[in-house]
């Protein structure tokens, strides 16, 4: 790094930015610990693996229509969005801790929770550039990306320790104070950021505006060989989300909550392994290893159909989440196939096309849990993803090597 560019201690050095960090990781580990005591809840009252998949799914669903209410972000002040949307959930979260609140209540709670999640991650990322600038930026993004999986991991971690620890009820309380902190960090941390409102711009011609958006980025992505094979690779994550979405039955399968912990963990600390060591490959070999690392991803997770125990399927989830590491190669070559003038369309199909897989994935894993064992329904998906993302293999070489050798290292169009 040269002695002008920025750096970690740069970026951490401006105080909006302290408190927007604090913000993102309470907000996300808020996020994760909501997810797993519901799930706990509605298998611990149903019994059911199918109902507590579909329970996690149902956190997806919010993510695809948080995009909608993504231009609040554009008519009010950030800072408001942010502090309203935390103190939204905070509200909900506690509501959701009354002991004795049905669970079809706290699940419906639950889906509203990450609605709330879809301006606050739009205001964050709008305001962002006005705190850093365009220099210290791409470092900001990068801390905000890593901190993401390590919020995973306390959230997943902590969350499975604390809802064994203070039950579900305690759980979701500490989850409410979680965003209460947040807000108030980001109330006192952060300016106001007003947006600059075009006059006649309503809501209606907004939406409107959203929508064809939305339809252009479809029929690019459509059109582009690449670009549909990128998208193609990244959904299949719906396949090796699968054991998340079954953690708590599967912990319950191998001999109770005590090991839930290490089961939701295993994926996220796999990806910072994975991470660390695919910043070290040159981004040509990288752009090689995309479509074997995809398969590799979900086809790892093959052996948890035979239950091996905890142990085993612990370092099986752990190799998955370092294989799933290959999700930075696939951004960074999305973003860069797409036109610059068009790429917030394509991310925001991307990022639609990616939650619809994981939720689906998920809710379909749950009804075949009805039927057979839930290690034996993440052999079921290993097995259909390995073979989805062999085809996104394929097509991805013969879009980015069009009619070049397989020992060619020449750099694809894509990463040119």
């Amino acid at each position: 790094m040269s002695a002008g560019a920025p750096s970690f201690r740069n970026v951490f050095g401006v105080t909006e930015f302290r408190a927007l960090w604090l913000a993102h990781v309470l907000s996300v580990a808020g996020d994760q610990l909501a997810r797993v005591a519901l799930t706990v809840l509605v298998f611990d009252r149903t019994e059911s693996a199918g109902w507590a998949a579909l329970t996690y799914a149902l956190t997806y669903l919010p993510d695809l229509l948080g995009g909608a209410l993504g231009g609040l972000a554009d008519r009010f002040p950030r800072r408001a969005v942010l502090v309203v949307a935390d103190v939204l959930r905070a509200v909900l979260v506690a509501v959701m801790a009354i002991p004795g609140l049905p669970w079809p209540v706290a699940a419906a709670l639950l889906v509203v929770v990450q609605l709330a999640a879809g301006p606050f991650q739009s205001a964050r990322q709008a305001v962002l550039p006005d705190i850093l600038g365009p220099d210290r930026l791409p470092v900001g993004q990068a801390l905000l990306s890593s901190t993401y999986q390590a919020a995973l991991v306390i959230g997943f971690g902590a969350g499975a320790a604390v809802v064994a620890w203070l039950g579900v009820a305690g759980a979701l309380a500490v989850d409410a104070v979680t965003f209460a902190v947040s807000a108030i960090a980001l109330r006192w941390g952060l300016k106001p950021h007003p947006v600059q409102v075009t006059p006649g711009a309503g809501a209606g011609a907004a939406a409107k505006a959203q929508w064809t958006s939305l339809v252009a980025g479809c029929r690019l992505v459509a059109r582009d060989r690449r670009l549909r094979s990128l998208l193609l690779i990244a959904c299949c994550s719906g396949f090796y989300v699968v054991p998340e979405g079954l953690a708590v039955p599967i912990a319950a399968q191998l001999g109770g909550t005590g090991v839930l912990a290490w089961l939701l963990i295993a994926n996220p600390v796999g990806s910072l392994l994975g991470a660390v060591l695919l910043s070290r490959v040159p981004r040509v070999r990288q752009a090689r290893l995309l479509g074997p690392l995809a398969v590799a991803t979900s086809l790892v997770l093959l052996p948890t159909g035979w239950t091996p125990g905890l142990v085993v399927i612990v370092l099986l989830w752990t190799l998955s989440g370092m294989f799933s590491a290959h999700d930075l190669i696939t951004q960074v070559q999305y973003s860069l196939a797409a036109p610059p003038e068009q790429r917030g369309q394509v991310i925001g199909v991307a990022i639609a096309a990616l939650r619809a897989a994981q939720g689906l994935a998920i809710a379909a894993a749950g009804a075949l849990a009805q039927v057979l064992a839930p290690t034996t329904v993440v052999a079921v998906a290993a097995i259909a993803g390995a073979t989805v993302a062999s085809l996104a293999a394929t097509a991805w070489l013969r879009a980015a090597w069009p009619r070049r050798s397989p020992l060619d290292e020449a750099t694809p169009p894509a990463a040119s």
